[in-house]
């Protein structure tokens, strides 16, 4: 199916869309910042990892561990997340430090829920992947940079945590300050009644005068959401199950890949290795490393060689990465022994090779179908759906990993069972979205899958 809004989007990148992608993609440096810093939330937790002659499993276990448009939900993310941060810094007790926090979740919340949708609204669908990884890319380098001030401030005691902390704000004040220069999407401001600025914006984006046919399907697919009423009622009847189901899922898949176990507490697993405390974290910052570099091979190849393909191809490489990382330390790690060095170096290759797909495949892809597959008059309600998804798995995980660690020791790497899942859900079920303009996707996608389209009746 060809058409000029197909060709005109298809060929122009404007320096407009870089620089609105690039801007927004912060929120995902503020995520991945709070991931990477997590561990020093409880800084009795943090004091414990350094008591010697526990459990080498068990030594962790603590359990006190539509409506504003995105580019204002964006500000909004900024806002809570920079409260959260002043409050962790300042922090005099656990209320206090808890309440920071459910303000850093805020934000991270609003941040997830505006930027992967900002960017898919203004993106041109042949790039659409590769700039919406942009956002995954900022995640994994506020990961590393959080393990690089972590490495940095191990030995400030006893206020070292409180440095950590401290450098959240930079990603926020970014984030808050560079919304105020990016422009709204044109699909919010025309679903908002403003179709003069709408256009406006779409040729600011675009950077051609010739917008007409793509302003009146944006104008189209925003009367038709108009019509829907209850827009998360409407999301659970028949003909939208389908995005529902793979909007959802794939943020479950995300997170039991298990690749939380690894960026929480890379540290704690291989410090329990016997790697000692300042080269465990040093490993951390290698494995960060690895994610960065990986996320760029995404940004590069999603929109070459579609969303499926490297999704399954993955799941093959993960398996085998996460059965050493779990094998060496069933066979070699007892309960108060240190493993041989060079079985931990096999243990952190094989992390970094988990990490190196996660990074290409279902880090950035978690992120960017859901982001894709909703029609206009469901898809802030039903991407709501995927960043909830994602926040209960890694609170779940985030909570029960420790006492898993202790109980199942190095059977915590079950995950490889998830992971076999996964690739054949992709494979099977999941339809290829690469290059499909995100107002087309119903007929598009999913009305010519063998399986979904008969829910599309």
């Amino acid at each position: 199916m060809s058409s000029s809004h197909d060709k005109l989007s298809d060929d122009k990148l404007t320096s407009q869309i870089m620089i609105c992608s690039i801007i927004a993609a912060f929120g995902g440096l503020m995520f991945g910042y709070d991931i990477g810093i997590s561990e020093k939330f409880f800084p009795k937790a943090y004091v414990r990892k350094h008591k010697a002659k526990e459990n080498n499993y068990c030594k962790y276990d603590n359990q006190m561990l539509r409506l504003f448009g995105r580019k204002l939900t964006m500000r909004l993310a900024s806002l809570f997340f920079f409260i959260g941060v002043v409050l962790n810094a300042a922090a005099i007790d656990l209320p206090m430090l808890i309440i920071g926090r459910l303000f850093l979740g805020a934000g991270v919340g609003f941040g997830n829920q505006a930027v992967p949708l900002f960017i898919s609204e203004i993106a041109p669908p042949k790039y659409r992947g590769g700039l919406n990884i942009l956002f995954q890319m900022l995640v994994t380098i506020g990961i590393l940079c959080a393990n690089m001030v972590n490495y940095a401030t191990s030995k400030m005691h006893p206020n070292g945590w409180r440095v950590s902390l401290d450098g959240a704000a930079f990603p926020t004040i970014f984030l808050g300050l560079g919304s105020l220069l990016i422009v709204e999407t044109p699909t919010s401001l025309i679903e908002s009644g403003q179709k003069e600025q709408g256009k406006k914006t779409l040729i600011k984006i675009r950077g051609v005068n010739d917008v007409e046919k793509e302003c009146q399907e944006i104008l189209r697919a925003t009367q038709l959401a108009q019509q829907i009423k209850h827009p998360f009622k409407n999301l659970m009847e028949k003909s939208s199950r389908p995005q529902l189901i793979c909007g959802t899922i794939l943020q479950i898949f995300q997170q039991f890949t298990g690749i939380n176990v690894v960026m929480f507490y890379a540290p704690v697993l291989l410090q329990t290795m016997g790697l000692g405390g300042d080269a465990s974290l040093l490993s951390a910052i290698v494995t960060g490393s690895v994610n960065v570099i990986s996320t760029l091979i995404a940004i590069l190849g999603v929109d070459r060689f579609g969303r499926g393909g490297l999704l399954v191809e993955v799941a093959a490489q993960m398996v085998i990465a996460q059965c050493i990382s779990g094998g060496i330390p069933a066979v070699h790690l007892k309960s108060t022994n240190v493993i041989p060095k060079h079985y931990a170096r096999i243990v952190v290759v094989s992390i970094c090779v988990f990490v190196m797909g996660f990074a290409w495949s279902w880090g950035p892809l978690g992120w960017l179908i859901p982001s894709e597959i909703y029609s206009l008059e469901i898809r802030t309600a039903g991407f709501f759906f995927t960043v909830s998804m994602n926040m209960i798995c890694t609170f779940i995980i985030a909570q029960a990993f420790r006492t898993m660690l202790c109980h199942m020791r190095s059977g915590i790497f079950f995950f490889a069972i998830w992971i076999v899942v996964m690739g054949t859900f992709a494979y099977v079920f999941l339809p290829e979205t690469k290059g499909i303009p995100i107002d087309e996707m119903n007929e598009r996608v999913w009305k010519k899958h063998w399986l979904w389209k008969r829910l599309q009746q």
